[in-house]
C-alpha cells in the first residue's frame, strides 16, 4: 500500500512559485490577445471596404443612368433617332472608368402610354436561366409625353473577390446591381 504524505508548505512552495511567475508574466499576452482579435477585424475590415465599394458603385451607375435618361426626357436622343447603342455609349460616358461596360452593362429603354401599363410583367430580365445577363437588351424611347423606363443592369465581379464576404447573387458569383429611372419625357414635339 502506498502511503501519502500531506504535502508541506517547502515541497509546494516551488510549484506556488512558478504559477505565480506564470501568472505575472505578460511579455506573450499581447501576442494571444491580437491573434484572438486579428480575424474578426481583418474579417470586419474587408466587410467594410466591401460594402463600401458595393454601395459606390452603385451610386455611380445610378448617377449615370441619370445623366443618360436626361437626353430621353428632353427627347434630344429621339430626334437625333438614338440606336441602343448609341444610347448605351452615353451611359457609360457618364460612369466612372472602373465600370466595364463592353460585356458587363446591359441597357434597356422602354416607353408606355401611361404608369397604368408599367407592370412586373412588362418589365424585362436582367438574368437568364443560367444566373448570368440574359444579353437581351429592349430599346423603345418612345415619344413625347410618354413614361419612359429606363434599366440597366450590371455584373460586378468584384463582390466575388472580396474575402470573407459574398455579395454576388449571380452564378458566377457576381453581384447583380440594377439602377432605374422611370419618368415622363417632356412634350418636345410642339
Amino acid at each position: 500500500m502506498v502511503e501519502t504524505v500531506p504535502q508541506t508548505k517547502a515541497s509546494s512552495a516551488p510549484r506556488r512559485h512558478l504559477l505565480g511567475r506564470l501568472r505575472r508574466d505578460t511579455s506573450g499576452a499581447t501576442a494571444v490577445e491580437f491573434a484572438m482579435v486579428a480575424l474578426p477585424f481583418v474579417m470586419m475590415l474587408f466587410g467594410i471596404i466591401g460594402v463600401g465599394l458595393y454601395f459606390f458603385t452603385t451610386f455611380t451607375l445610378e448617377n449615370a443612368v441619370e445623366q443618360a435618361s436626361r437626353l430621353l426626357r428632353t427627347g434630344q436622343a429621339q430626334q437625333a433617332g438614338y440606336t441602343a447603342e448609341q444610347f448605351k455609349a452615353k451611359v457609360c460616358e457618364f460612369a466612372p472608368g472602373f465600370v466595364d461596360c463592353a460585356g458587363k452593362l446591359q441597357v434597356n429603354v422602354l416607353s408606355f402610354p401611361d404608369t397604368t401599363n408599367v407592370n412586373p410583367a412588362a418589365l424585362p430580365t436582367c438574368l437568364g436561366a443560367d444566373g448570368r445577363l440574359s444579353g437581351v437588351a429592349q430599346f423603345d424611347p418612345g415619344a413625347a409625353s410618354e413614361v419612359i423606363l429606363v434599366w440597366v443592369c450590371y455584373q460586378w465581379e468584384l463582390a466575388g473577390k472580396i474575402p470573407f464576404i459574398r455579395l454576388g447573387n449571380m452564378s458566377d458569383g457576381s453581384a447583380l446591381i440594377q439602377a432605374t429611372s422611370v419618368f415622363r419625357s417632356e412634350p418636345f414635339d410642339d
